[in-house]
């Protein structure tokens, strides 16, 4: 059995204000666009492909909540009911006491919450294989792909609409 190919357009473009308008131009046309790839960040790009604001911020609230909670009721259990110690007189749940270690897991607690959720929301894996269009995307090139399943136009005109947005080159990308 054979497995399914999946067939790309990859436009290669020199300049971003270039490629901000060959989106928009994309986009009209009613194309769908799998991944735009570029070496920099582009001021307006995440507007102009219509992405949403990261909920990642939120994820990243709960888990250090989640932390805060944990530390603080872990040592009141274990000071307060576990392990009551008198020392120096003082109160067998010291709250002041107890700052540097809830601040502690609370950090600890969202940055490694983020760190998962940002790994399985992107779908990163450590035995997944990398999609590479183009190695140049990295250096100096700017790369659209457009995934020639997701969209009703033929590929000859996508090519061709491509072809007017500017770009320097248009390559086809089989992945299995």
């Amino acid at each position: 059995m054979r497995e399914s190919e999946e067939k790309f357009l990859v436009g290669v473009y020199e300049d971003e204000d270039v490629l901000l308008d060959a989106i928009k131009t994309i986009k009209k046309n009613k194309i769908k666009i799998h991944e735009v790839f570029t070496p920099f960040p582009i001021h307006g790009i995440d507007d102009v492909l219509g992405y949403r604001r990261s909920r990642l911020p939120i994820a990243g609230f709960c888990f250090g909540l989640f932390g805060c909670m944990f530390g603080l009721s872990m040592q009141s259990l274990m000071m307060g009911f576990d392990w009551p110690m008198n020392v120096g007189g003082k109160n067998f749940i010291p709250l002041p006491a107890f700052i540097p270690v809830t601040f502690e897991c609370t950090v600890l607690s969202a940055s490694l919450g983020m760190v998962g959720t940002f790994l399985l929301v992107s779908d990163l894996k450590p035995y997944g294989e990398p999609r590479i269009f183009d190695v140049r995307s990295t250096d100096d090139k700017l790369i659209i792909t457009i995934d020639l399943s997701d969209n009703t136009l033929s590929e000859s005109s996508i090519f061709s609409i491509l072809t007017n947005t500017g770009t320097s080159e248009i390559n086809k990308k089989n992945f299995k």
